[in-house]
């Protein structure tokens, strides 16, 4: 599989001959403030897609690693067996916004080891699918148990100092939106602003008006006007750690940071660094 996987593609993937070649569906809609997605999945979803939820099992109890922290390994192990994940699936994550729940679920198989060929996020998430006229369901989904051994830190991460070397070395980007950034307003974290010297790129601007993914020049040309280019180490921050796995995902398929040197993610982001008073906070356009 590639990065993104159109619902042409899914579709025939899950229509195939081989029910073994069949991937595993993750349903991880979700929305800043709830409602959760679980009524959504229960209204209608891909046939045979699983619900996930960021806020209990893509992610650990908020607390002073921020509002998103990583899972525990183990966590983590037993949502991808609940879900049918073994140790040889292929697995499809999507959404029903801008891609980026979808892209933190496959950052996290990337972390827990999965290799890039194998993880795909749907391109256009549940609005694409159901566009294109592919049947959805209402019927529970109940997989058999999976089988699959995390492997945790299989992707780059960075805590509050890498960061802040990252932003004097390289290219720290910052996937909130632009009034977030300058610090104008903040409706979540404890204090508003951005890391210092980080570059504002958001994650809203991966994706054309139809809500599918640019193509990949057009991302590299973007990321380029960044300043990232070859031989530059770049991450990427965000509120929680959610939308700046779209950044991550967007530079790989750009081919700015592919799959043997990836984009590493600062997973505590703002919502981790805001909440250190001795942390310092910029505001305005400026880095």
């Amino acid at each position: 599989m590639t990065t993104l996987l159109t619902p042409t593609d899914l579709a025939r993937k899950l229509t195939g001959p081989d029910p073994h070649g069949r991937p595993v569906v993750l349903d991880v809609r979700w929305r800043l403030g709830g409602p959760p997605g679980r009524a959504d999945h229960t209204a209608g979803h891909i046939p045979g897609a699983v619900y996930v939820d960021l806020d209990t099992e893509l992610a650990g109890p908020p607390g002073p690693e921020g509002r998103h922290p990583l899972p525990a390994p183990e966590q983590l192990q037993a949502v991808l067996r609940r879900a049918g994940v073994s140790g040889q699936s292929q697995v499809v994550a999507y959404d029903d916004g801008n891609g980026a729940v979808a892209a933190r679920a496959w950052w996290l198989l990337r972390w827990a080891g999965f290799p890039a060929d194998r993880v795909a996020v749907l391109d256009g998430g549940y609005a694409a699918w159901v566009a294109g006229g592919h049947p959805v369901s209402d019927e529970p989904v109940d997989p058999a148990l999976g089988d699959v051994v995390v492997h945790a830190g299989s992707m780059p991460v960075l805590d509050a100092d890498a960061a802040a070397e990252l932003a004097r070395s390289g290219v720290l980007l910052d996937a909130r939106a632009g009034a977030r950034y300058r610090g104008e307003t903040e409706p979540v974290d404890p204090r508003a602003g951005h890391i210092p010297g980080a570059r504002n790129a958001p994650a809203t601007d991966n994706v054309g008006p139809d809500g599918r993914w640019l193509a990949p020049a057009e991302l590299a040309a973007r990321f380029a006007e960044l300043g990232v280019g070859d031989g530059v180490p770049v991450g990427a921050y965000c509120g929680s750690g959610v939308n700046a796995a779209a950044l991550v995902l967007a530079l790989e398929h750009a081919g700015v940071a592919p799959a043997d040197r990836p984009a590493a993610l600062y997973v505590g982001s703002w919502s981790n660094w805001s909440a250190d008073p001795d942390r310092p906070a910029a505001t305005g356009e400026r880095p």
